[in-house]
């Protein structure tokens, strides 16, 4: 699989800057030497980084953070490494492992592509979040959307086996394209009982924004496949 063809495939994310607070800004500033870890074109030892050899979960796109650092806080065995682009929501989850006092939780700011590649080892992660990513519902914008096959045969060959991916969507159009490209990767299995969606995991908590869809009736969509 040539870069060129994953660069262009699986780089995704529109930079959308946003408004940063000035609470978001001492954050980056004050806690990201702290709680971030720079990008590099090498390898990382995700065990020395957080100093100890437990599992290693990698969340990509986790906007405000708001999932983020409560998986982290609910589970201290596991360490969490978020990814994202979009500043203010890199500022606020640093103010919220800060304020929450998370230990196992780590975040840094750049294309993930671009961290997977260079920076993971494959076979190393136990397992990839990916919660409500960018459905681009336009036919024309699909090419946007992050998952793609090139992108999950990268996803893949960064887990375990045994290790899982899970994707949350609150479009069923998007859930559906999301288990077409899954159920394509032989090394991926669905972990559905039957259909192709699970009930959500406990672990990953409802937000504000998810509630108020399920109140009005709105689906939203849990897709979990494990590595073999």
């Amino acid at each position: 699989m040539e870069n060129n063809q994953v660069n262009r495939e699986i780089k995704s994310f529109v930079l959308r800057q946003g408004k940063i607070t000035q609470g978001q800004q001492r954050a980056l500033e004050e806690l990201m030497p702290i709680f971030g870890l720079d990008y590099s074109n090498a390898l990382v030892d995700l065990n020395s980084f957080f100093g100890r050899n437990n599992p290693k979960i990698i969340e990509i796109g986790f906007g405000m953070g708001h999932a983020t650092w409560q998986i982290a806080k609910n589970n201290p065995e596991t360490d969490y490494l978020g990814i994202e682009v979009h500043l203010p929501g890199v500022g606020a989850l640093l103010m919220q492992t800060k304020d929450n006092q998370v230990n196992n939780l780590r975040v840094i700011r750049h294309d993930c592509v671009e961290v997977l590649r260079n920076m993971i080892a494959d076979n190393s992660i136990d397992g990839f979040h990916i919660f409500f990513p960018d459905p681009w519902h336009k036919k024309r914008h699909h090419k946007r959307r992050l998952i793609q096959k090139a992108f999950v045969e990268l996803l893949a060959s960064k887990l375990k086996v045994g290790a899982y991916l899970h994707v949350a969507t609150d479009w069923e159009d998007y859930a559906s394209w999301i288990t077409n490209v899954l159920q394509d990767i032989p090394m991926l299995q669905n972990q559905a009982l039957s259909g192709d969606y699970v009930a959500r995991p406990d672990y990953r908590p409802l937000t504000k924004f998810e509630q108020r869809g399920l109140k009005l009736g709105h689906g939203v969509w849990d897709i979990i496949y494990r590595k073999v």
